[in-house]
């Protein structure tokens, strides 16, 4: 079953003050950006948030599953998602924490040739 829009823009609106929010529509589910980094997914109505050692101290009692078959397990967060600011504080601690976004190999290549101009 695929995730309602209006369920996705509430999660949208939940964690907007961690920082750039954008969500993007992938394989019939939703990817949740911050700052560029996908922090989140949302699938079958559920917010999946990427485990992080930081993330899963402020949860405290983590509960993880995977949003699709042959997921990684991620941090399933169900009983928390009307608290705004407990949400924002969960998305900025992950988005510290994990790496920065690769450059795809077009990108790649533009810079290079860029570069060499």
């Amino acid at each position: 079953m695929a995730s309602d829009l209006s369920f996705v823009d509430f999660i949208v609106d939940q964690v907007k003050d961690a920082g750039q929010i954008v969500s993007k529509k992938m394989f019939g589910e939703y990817a949740i950006y911050c700052n560029g980094k996908i922090v989140a997914l949302v699938c079958d109505n559920r917010l999946f948030i990427k485990p992080t050692e930081g993330g899963r101290k402020w949860i405290g009692n983590v509960q993880e599953a995977s949003a699709y078959p042959g997921a990684k397990p991620s941090f399933l967060i169900l009983d928390r998602l009307e608290d705004k600011e407990w949400m924002s504080h969960l998305v900025k601690i992950t988005v510290q924490e994990l790496p920065e976004p690769k450059l795809n190999l077009r990108k790649k290549r533009i810079i290079s040739e860029k570069s060499k101009n």
